[in-house]
């Protein structure tokens, strides 16, 4: 088999996530940490573009790492159209859709940007994997009771399609076999039903619904809603920012570390540990409210991200839903291994790259 180097690069809130793979095996792997009032001073998430680029830049001179010696560059996808799952060539459309950001703000969509960037000046291809985006909703799950109002499929795709093939294959089985109803549980939340190989429903982790999450308001009651923002008291972008950014459990506890959440509850705050409970008690209401889509058909249910490393969320997420099926933690995320496989499947010619367009 060829050799092939492949930079994964995954934007984050506060960091930015870097991988270097020589084919499967993972050779190198970074994080670099942002601090977070830098991030928050920027109005939107293509005003950080520049300073990314030049941190990971001034990194990687750092690390001595020299792209032309790379295959292809590889980036978390953003908010793009909805599209089928797959690994995408980084196109002018996609450039310009993360621009206009038509779809909403997320760090993720800075990184086909990065990728494409780095990748043009050395002659390399760029490539984004399963984004954000990939939308396999029924639409029976889509619509709500204003016609004028749909539910958009925006979660951690990247991840959910990784832990879901990989856990099938430990099975034995193949994805399309399986019903899954898969929670990834990080900075935001996302609760899916996977029924033989597509991810028929699934909460917008975003800006939408679903848990509470570390930084995500997650469901809000509509009325009161409504209320606030006609108040006069708070301009779009305030509300947004309650809504993501601010949100969950940062808005309650001036922090969305799970580490620094779990020392205030070993110290004894209540606060803090009421709040944890609160939004762990909405995962496992999330997980129950996928099981009637999937019919109570459900093979496993998988708990999967960083907070899926958290004991107490994951004691108390398993005695509520434990009824419904076995529960699986894959904890951690796949992400970077799952954006240079599907580069390299590409590099290998095991598939074709599928293209954007707007």
């Amino acid at each position: 088999m060829k050799k092939h180097l492949i930079l994964a690069i995954n934007p984050g809130s506060t960091s930015t996530k870097l991988a270097i793979y020589e084919n499967e095996t993972l050779v190198s792997e970074f994080k670099i940490s942002h601090d977070t009032d830098k991030i928050m001073s920027f109005k939107s998430i293509i005003d950080q573009y520049d300073f990314r680029e030049q941190v990971i830049l001034e990194f990687l001179k750092k690390e001595n790492v020299d792209l032309s010696k790379f295959s292809a560059i590889v980036g978390r996808g953003g908010m793009l159209k909805p599209i089928e799952s797959g690994t995408y060539k980084v196109t002018d459309d996609m450039v310009k859709d993360m621009h206009e950001a038509k779809r909403g703000e997320h760090a993720s969509n800075l990184g086909c940007l990065l990728a494409k960037d780095l990748a043009d000046e050395h002659g390399i291809p760029s490539f984004v994997v399963d984004p954000v985006a990939v939308d396999e909703m029924d639409d029976h799950y889509r619509y709500t009771g204003f016609p004028e109002l749909k539910r958009s499929s925006l979660f951690h795709a990247l991840n959910h399609k990784a832990v879901a093939r990989k856990r099938s294959k430990d099975l034995g089985k193949k994805y399309e076999e399986m019903n899954f109803i898969i929670a990834h549980l990080g900075g935001g939340i996302s609760v899916a039903a996977h029924q033989k190989g597509k991810v028929i429903d699934v909460n917008n982790a975003l800006d939408g619904d679903g848990p509470m999450s570390p930084e995500r308001s997650g469901s809000l009651p509509a009325g009161p809603l409504y209320k606030m923002v006609f108040s006069g008291q708070y301009t779009l972008e305030e509300i947004k920012r309650k809504n993501y950014g601010k949100g969950g459990m940062v808005a309650y506890l001036g922090t969305n570390d799970g580490r620094e959440i779990m020392e205030m509850i070993e110290k004894g705050d209540e606060k803090a540990k009421f709040i944890f409970e609160v939004m762990s008690y909405q995962i496992a209401k999330e997980i129950g409210s996928e099981a009637t889509v999937l019919e109570g058909k459900v093979d496993e249910i998988i708990l999967t991200g960083g907070l899926a490393y958290n004991k107490m969320l994951v004691d108390i997420v398993e005695k509520r839903v434990e009824f419904i099926a076995p529960v699986i933690v894959y904890a951690g995320e796949n992400e970077m291994e799952s954006l240079a496989l599907g580069a390299l499947r590409v590099l290998l010619g095991e598939e074709e790259p599928k293209i954007y367009k707007s």
